[in-house]
């Protein structure tokens, strides 16, 4: 099992992306993701997304929002357990990556990026206010076969 936080930054409409060039042996290589990574011990998922963010960018998120919680299942790899946030309460100066390139891309153009096809499903939800939800997608390699939304409690 894999416990990990994502966080899609927001500001003036566009989210912080990570075009993930730079890893050896990386699974998400050539993808475009939100900027996380995976617990370390005894990390909770706040901790995770503040820490991860703070390494991989620079930048010092205030109230990130958990938004859902992503189940990721593919034959050969360890179940996957993504906590997703978003923000748009920051400080700090944008630093280089050294897992690739961040950019900023307007919300209405992430949908043409290189994504994973299950990450499109969350991306939708999360970029407006609704309830928390979770999504488990199922893989064969990079292909998903199935999914399945699950929708809990008020707006967040």
């Amino acid at each position: 099992m894999l416990l990990t936080s994502l966080c899609y930054i927001e500001k003036d409409g566009k989210y912080l992306m990570l075009h993930r060039t730079k890893k050896k042996n990386d699974i998400n290589e050539g993808k475009w993701l939100g900027i996380g990574g995976k617990f370390e011990k005894d990390e909770s998922p706040e901790e995770c997304i503040l820490r991860e963010t703070e390494e991989e960018t620079g930048l010092v998120l205030h109230h990130p929002r958990l938004r859902c919680i992503v189940t990721y299942v593919s034959a050969g790899h360890d179940t996957e357990y993504m906590h997703v946030f978003t923000a748009d309460d920051f400080t700090g100066t944008l630093k280089t990556c050294s897992e690739g390139e961040l950019a900023w891309i307007a919300k209405d153009k992430i949908p043409e990026l290189n994504l994973w096809e299950g990450d499109r499903y969350f991306l939708e939800r999360i970029a407006r206010p609704g309830p928390f939800f979770t999504l488990k997608c199922c893989y064969e390699g990079d292909r998903l076969v199935q999914h399945q939304i699950c929708e809990y409690g008020a707006e967040a």
